[in-house]
């Protein structure tokens, strides 16, 4: 099975514009997806599953231009450009309202840029379009956390978790009653 997701996924991947005209293979793969995500044995073996769900989210898009565009404000970013990156999302998100990364990926710079508040009225619009964004889910989460929102922040991060059992997020969970920060990890000296 983990071969015949991988084939199809390479498939989809490969086949470019082709994927956004046709895709009824597409919601088949992404319950195939998050399936062997939340039955993963190993981190090995989960953060496999999310590498494919990020591409195929990423593949989503509808077409080559909003592709490009959400590719190149990934990059701004990490060229720390978030006007610049922001200018491009703001477009994909106009182009293309139905596509749920361009709002995730708008709510990461808007995060980054300081504006929690826009943040999460992106997050949730990248939510009510793919309800399984562990993504959306951890960046709710943590912008709540900045805003010292604990109890919502652990809401969102379970939901997430309960998704994909491997994300990398999982350890700011605190116990189900705890209301305050974790401590800072590592030993005591």
């Amino acid at each position: 099975m983990n071969v015949l997701i991988a084939l199809c996924l390479a498939l989809m991947l490969a086949s470019g514009p082709a994927v956004t005209q046709d895709q009824g293979d597409v919601p088949a793969l992404r319950a195939r997806l998050f399936a062997e995500l939340k039955a993963a044995p190993s981190q090995a073996r989960g953060r496999a599953v999310e590498d494919a769900i990020w591409r195929m989210w990423m593949a989503q898009a509808p077409n080559e231009a909003i592709r490009s565009d959400v590719a190149d404000a990934m990059a701004a970013r990490e060229r720390h450009e978030l006007g610049r990156a922001l200018d491009l999302l703001d477009g994909v998100v106009v182009a293309a309202p139905d596509y749920a990364e361009g709002w995730n990926q708008r709510a990461f710079i808007h995060f980054l840029k300081g504006n929690p508040d826009e943040a999460l009225a992106d997050i949730d619009r990248a939510l009510a379009l793919e309800p399984k964004h562990f993504g959306a889910l951890s960046g709710k989460a943590i912008v709540l956390m900045s805003q010292g929102r604990m109890k919502l922040a652990q809401q969102a991060l379970r939901r997430a978790v309960d998704i994909h059992p491997w994300l990398k997020e999982r350890s700011l969970l605190l116990p189900e009653d705890a209301d305050t920060p974790p401590p800072p990890a590592g030993d005591d000296i």
